[in-house]
């Protein structure tokens, strides 16, 4: 019976539920905007990858590095875009 039970599926569930607890808690507390917006993206990115690990199961399949790779090179063309966006629109350059 113990290998029918979903354990690392819970504890994904369990630990994504204290991610977003955090998330509230910073908006409810009174933080500065720096210390608060740190924390709070680097709450997002470790449910994202969590999300994406144990949820959507992308270490589980034969090509495993080739979607981690492909994900770092979504992050990378992501930051460029909005990096760029704002260096063109907010500070004149």
């Amino acid at each position: 019976m113990k290998e029918l039970f979903p354990a690392k599926q819970v504890m994904g569930f369990v630990f994504s539920l204290i991610l977003t607890a955090v998330a509230l808690l910073v908006y409810f507390t009174d933080l500065s905007f720096g210390v608060g917006m740190t924390i709070l993206l680097v709450t997002a990115f470790i449910q994202a990858f969590l999300q994406l690990v144990v949820f959507m199961h992308a270490g589980e399949s034969k090509d495993g590095k080739s979607i981690y790779t492909t994900i770092f090179y979504g992050v990378i063309i992501a930051l460029i875009t909005v990096f760029g966006t704002l260096l063109i629109l907010l500070w004149d350059m």
